[in-house]
């Protein structure tokens, strides 16, 4: 069984544009990338997934280039491995980015979501070494939205649901809910250091979560800081 969130208890006073533009355009890649066929896909994925061998391999360097370098990172946000990986992630970041937009405001917001998405993707890369099987997915750029929300507004209620027991929901606070997120996360990627590496071994990215919800902490109390620091010269 899978908790999953479905809604929090904030007031918002701007409307999410930004949240929901990102969404549309990951679902417009997943059904692009349902259009094409099985081997299409595979290259697909190969071409623009973060293959860490790319960045830490002597061949893969020698043939990098700055688009080589930035372009993978940026592309796999936009790819995912299926239905339950796409639904999930548009799920996470619904409920979340909402209210992370709205308080920081929408470039602030992107600035935030994709820095998280590309420094988790650094971690990944640093932390798997040599794989050759590409990572893709909005996971760490989303963790970096928990991340923010985690640090600035802690005391919100998350409703949750339990998969799949859909037609039971809960509610608890952000704080609780988000903390046992990263400590899953957390503890998950250090086992598989003990075996090798997550992605050599196939499944789930866990330091790019790590490195964008430590990366979304982060921004978030920055922007935070200077949010109210506007504030006090306005009153």
């Amino acid at each position: 069984m899978v908790p999953l969130p479905l809604d929090d208890n904030v007031r918002r006073t701007t409307f999410w544009i930004c949240t929901l533009l990102i969404i549309l355009a990951n679902l417009y890649v997943f059904w692009m990338e349902l259009s094409l066929s099985g081997y299409a896909r595979n290259q697909l994925i190969s071409y623009y997934g973060i293959v860490p061998a790319r960045y830490t391999t002597a061949r893969g360097l020698a043939m990098m280039t700055p688009a080589g370098f930035v372009v993978p990172i940026l592309a796999s946000m936009f790819l995912h491995a299926g239905w339950l990986h796409i639904l999930g992630n548009m799920l996470f970041l619904y409920v979340f980015g909402r209210t992370v937009e709205d308080r920081f405001g929408h470039f602030k917001f992107l600035i935030l979501y994709f820095a998280s998405g590309f420094i988790g993707a650094l971690l990944h890369i640093y932390v798997n070494a040599g794989s050759r099987v590409p990572s893709i997915g909005a996971s760490g750029a989303i963790a970096g939205v928990l991340g923010a929300y985690f640090v600035t507004t802690p005391g919100a209620k998350i409703k949750l649901t339990i998969f799949p027991l859909i037609f039971w929901t809960f509610w608890l606070p952000a704080v609780l809910v988000l903390g046992y997120w990263f400590v899953i996360q957390f503890v998950s990627g250090y086992q598989m250091l003990t075996v090798e590496t997550a992605t050599q071994l196939g499944g789930v990215a866990w330091w790019d979560h790590v490195g964008g919800f430590i990366t979304g902490m982060l921004l978030g109390l920055m922007f935070g800081q200077r949010s109210r620091a506007t504030r006090a010269s306005l009153d």
